[in-house]
């Protein structure tokens, strides 16, 4: 029963997530909602923070997580291959119409029009995020992280400085690490 869960939710993230990983963190949000025996918000947090620092796409590295964090490897593996099965349902049938549709004005229309969604969807789980780092709920009690913000602003400004831009991504993603396990955030 536990797969048959694990593929209807995940099924169902990769059939309306249009736009990458990020856009699916709405659909595991209410996951964990419905099944918070699974993950809490924290930990989506977090794996939203691995998934970001490892290779691969976002979307498939949470859902290998937290199919084997529910199911073992058996359960990565369900979990993985019920979210990337409607895109490559979708591509299947695309690459057999896009011939006949591929100067269809309402077509490409259409796909014009998906782009506010899509950028709805990710600015969505992009202030989820930004929320879940910069606020902390403890016995219902919602506190600001000043530090977070403070570190944001740093590196922010490093950035700007030529000789810090030109230092390469994992140097940032090795401090973030650090600095996050070193200040509990």
């Amino acid at each position: 029963m536990i797969y048959l869960q694990l593929a209807f939710e995940f099924f169902k993230a990769g059939l309306f997530a249009v736009g990458g990983g990020l856009a699916t963190l709405p659909f595991l949000m209410q996951t964990s909602q419905t099944y918070p025996q699974w993950f809490s918000i924290d930990e989506l947090m977090q794996m939203v923070a691995v998934s970001e620092s490892t290779p691969g796409p976002i979307g498939v590295n949470m859902a290998s997580y937290v199919g084997f964090h529910v199911a073992g490897i058996p359960g990565a593996v369900t979990a993985t291959f019920a979210l990337i099965l409607p895109a490559f349902l979708t591509i299947l049938i695309v690459v057999r119409v896009l011939d006949r549709f591929q100067t269809n004005r309402r077509i490409a229309g259409g796909m014009e029009a998906m782009r506010p969604a899509v950028t709805g969807l990710i600015a969505a789980a992009g202030y989820a995020v930004l929320k879940s780092v910069l606020f902390t709920t403890q016995d219902g009690i919602e506190t600001f992280r000043w530090i977070a913000l403070m570190l944001f602003v740093c590196l922010f400004a490093l950035l700007r400085v030529k000789q810090f831009s030109r230092l390469h991504p994992i140097v940032y993603i090795a401090a973030g690490a650090v600095l996050g396990v070193a200040l509990r955030l």
